[in-house]
């Protein structure tokens, strides 16, 4: 069997930019230390803290303006914005931190110098990356194995996924045959080919997307059994989807849910759960302090714009299905479900100016303090939905009432990473967010949380 073509991981790629974007970057400031008049940032074992700062902002900065989105990082017109923002914070925050960083020099111009050698750096890398990394030649090929019925679903799925993931062909697994499936250029094999598409297309890997195991074909079987055997990778559709979109496809999951499912031990881990809860005390406090400055802007905007009371509590569901009352500023017109509860929407014509604003800078959300403090609720954690929205979709969404294993959250890995939930449909990947969130719940994870939540407030995502 001939060696697949050579191609990045998607973790590969994630590491391979955070760690060239800082030796090009240090590179590029050490040739300027050597070449010009240029000494606000030298490379020395007395300066070892300076490199390590600078190294921590890049990656912290570069992170939340979303520096390392593959999907970004692929086209250099959508990167190009992230690379300005994280250079522009990233100084500011180095000239503003002299204790850990070099004293402002006395020539104002080393300063234009060292943000022009980080940014020019930086674009320059990344150009070789989108042109030689990102290109075709190192695109991961795949073959698909799996039944007719989903087929469309899981290429789309995977093609919209990563761009740098190729689908080469498709072999239907089924023993009764129906047609042949055609789908945007990709084609199907026989089970007898498997070996010589491998070897001729470069496949890098296969990937079963069977849901009944009962219809592999004993043919296929055995042919997959070779192949591992030889060490040829393998994968499960629904592992290779969650390992490249940080979700669990709930649709796709059967009877077998319990393969699936082996949620974080950090969810009975009394260390992880003492200081998970130690941090929403110590934040909320925070934020209700920080909120008191904001309080008289919230008291004359109420006044004016939303003209009756500044809170506003409703019923949601909580850990373990208890209830309890959320609270909030309130952003709508008074009695704004006077007919019955309605999903909330984009451009809601119940929602006032002053609660657009509220809700597009996040301070609506500051009143839930008071429900982490007493307990009802997490910094980070699936949203608490409301009882009549919950009993609707426990009936139509496979294991919704799952995410009520853990305390609900004032932000969480769905709210950072889709859109705010006006359907089914929205609710359906917002559930797959969660689900992914339980199952890998983690100080690290918690930390990425926090990180895109500040990405999330600062460029006025959601509703």
């Amino acid at each position: 069997m001939s060696k697949p073509g050579i191609h990045f991981n998607i973790s590969e790629r994630k590491v391979l930019l955070r760690i060239f974007d800082v030796l090009v970057v240090l590179l590029v400031l050490y040739l300027l230390g050597n070449s010009f008049h240029f000494d606000y940032f030298t490379l020395t074992k007395a300066n070892w803290t300076w490199v390590f700062v600078l190294i921590l902002y890049l990656w912290i900065f570069g992170t939340i303006f979303e520096l390392y989105d593959l999907q970004k990082s692929s086209k250099l017109e959508k990167i190009a914005t992230s690379i300005v923002f994280t250079v522009s914070v990233t100084v500011l925050f180095y000239l503003l931190t002299p204790f850990f960083t070099p004293v402002l020099p006395e020539n104002r111009l080393q300063i234009l110098f060292f943000y022009l050698g980080i940014l020019v750096s930086l674009f320059s890398w990344r150009f070789v990356y989108i042109n030689f990394v990102a290109s075709p030649r190192f695109y991961k090929k795949v073959l698909i194995i799996g039944e007719t019925s989903n087929i469309h679903a899981i290429i789309e799925s995977l093609g919209n996924s990563d761009p740098n993931y190729k689908i080469v062909g498709f072999v239907n697994c089924e023993a009764n045959k129906v047609g042949t499936i055609k789908f945007k250029g990709i084609p199907e094999y026989h089970p007898k080919d498997i070996e010589t598409v491998i070897n001729e297309e470069y496949i890098s890997e296969i990937v079963v997307a069977s849901f009944n195991l009962d219809c592999i074909t004993s043919e296929i079987y055995y042919k997959l059994l070779k192949l591992m055997e030889k060490g040829f990778p393998i994968n499960e559709y629904i592992q290779v989807y969650e390992d490249m979109n940080h979700r669990v496809p709930v649709q796709f999951v059967g009877k077998d849910f319990y393969r699936y499912f082996p949620f974080s031990r950090n969810n009975q881990n009394k260390l992880y759960l003492f200081f998970h809860r130690l941090f929403d005390i110590l934040v909320s406090l925070i934020g209700l302090l920080s909120g008191l400055v904001f309080l008289p802007l919230i008291l004359l905007g109420n006044a004016i714009g939303n003209r009756g009371p500044l809170f506003y509590t409703q019923e949601r569901v909580g850990k373990n299905g208890r209830l309890f009352k959320i609270i909030k500023y309130r952003t709508m017109v008074k009695n704004a479900e006077q007919h019955g509860a309605v999903w909330a929407k984009k451009g809601d014509t119940r929602i006032t100016k002053f609660g657009k604003f509220m809700r597009t800078t996040r301070l609506d959300e500051i009143p839930q303090f008071i429900n982490i403090l007493k307990g009802e609720m997490s910094l980070i954690g699936p949203r608490p939905e409301r009882p009549i929205f919950v009993k609707e979709l426990a009936q139509m969404l496979p294991f919704y009432e799952t995410r009520h294993m853990v305390k609900p959250g004032l932000t969480g890995w769905a709210q950072v990473k889709t859109k705010y939930a006006a359907s089914v449909d929205d609710t359906l990947t917002k559930l797959q967010y969660d689900l992914y969130y339980i199952k890998h719940r983690g100080f690290l994870l918690d930390i990425n949380v926090i990180i895109k939540t500040l990405s999330t407030v600062i460029f006025f995502r959601g509703q």
